[in-house]
């Protein structure tokens, strides 16, 4: 007779060593504690923390926050990893799934700046920090007056730039923002109407090795099934387009019931094509279900004139 699968005795988390991510681990460690397992973190630096002079888009796009982790995995250094869901590529390596998505954090971009309150607020031709293709082509189309900046670092060194006076604002991600307990920088949070979030943006994924099953079943009471539908939609959006997350995309859903409405834009960051959104709903009380309501609002994308990413080129 077959036993049922043994519980983990000990589970090692890896985890990029920045503020954030640390939080995020810490946040599954003390999950898991709770529920009576052994959990330890292994801190890395990744390839993605270590080129900071360079924009993602050009150098292999966010993927480079998570491959090191991944090798961990494959290695057994680690038995799973922790991530912003916004950070993951579309498309995991064989071997590797997304055993858990966890209830989304507040979703919606932040508008921080020390001197005016919002956007609108800006003078002509002001200065906005971030190095996100999403964003650089939501801000263009809001306001084509402004001359974006690169922007790069972990949330801190962000900040720290604004307050040297290098940028008259920048644009986080609200939810990085309230992890650490800096909600009091943010000036105001974008609408979706105004500013729609990256595919996943807010919520934490964690990545594990498709053969452990005792580690997928150990993560099973930490997943939000809602949240994880919702993702799913949006990065099958991101996914149809060919695009990485360095893609000039965004992609965002809400459920009303048990109906999922999308929304989707792409943005030419250079501003030479205008700017295309669309959007759907459908009932959606699977993961079949969520992949074929972002695969059509992807068509939908492409038919109004979105240009889909193509192989070799830095939006790849």
């Amino acid at each position: 007779m077959s036993s049922a699968p043994s519980s983990p005795s000990s589970i090692v988390i890896a985890t990029r060593e920045s503020q954030l991510a640390l939080w995020q681990a810490e946040h599954v460690q003390a999950l898991l504690r709770g529920r009576g397992h052994q959990v330890e973190l292994l801190g890395m630096t990744t390839k993605g923390d270590q080129i900071l002079d360079r924009a993602l888009s050009k150098v292999g796009g966010k993927g480079l926050f998570v491959k090191e982790l991944e090798v961990a995995l494959e290695e057994g250094r680690a038995d799973m990893a922790v991530h912003s869901l916004k950070d993951v590529p579309m498309e995991l390596p064989e071997g590797f799934v997304l055993a858990c998505v966890m209830t989304r954090e507040d979703p919606r971009d932040a508008f921080v700046s020390n001197r005016y309150a919002t956007l609108q607020d800006l003078p002509q031709g002001a200065v906005v920090g971030t190095s996100s293709l999403r964003r650089q082509a939501l801000l263009q189309a809001l306001r084509p007056d402004l001359k974006i900046e690169p922007l790069r670092g972990n949330v801190n060194t962000r900040l720290r730039k604004l307050d040297e006076g290098r940028y008259d604002a920048i644009v986080l991600a609200a939810a990085g923002l309230m992890r650490l307990g800096l909600a009091d920088r943010i000036r105001t949070k974008f609408e979706p109407a105004q500013m729609l979030p990256a595919a996943g943006q807010g919520a934490l994924g964690i990545e594990v090795r498709s053969s452990r099953q005792d580690i997928i079943d150990a993560l099973a009471p930490l997943a939000d099934q809602a949240t994880w539908l919702t993702v799913t939609a949006e990065r099958a959006v991101s996914r149809s387009m060919g695009g990485s997350c360095s893609m000039p995309l965004a992609a965002f859903g809400r459920f009303e019931g048990e109906t999922l409405h999308l929304d989707a834009a792409w943005g030419d960051p250079e501003g030479k094509l205008s700017m295309v959104r669309v959007q759907d709903s459908a009932v959606v009380k699977d993961f079949a279900a969520a992949n074929a309501l972002g695969e059509r609002l992807a068509a939908q994308l492409q038919a109004a004139g979105a240009v889909p990413a193509v192989p070799g080129h830095p939006q790849a």
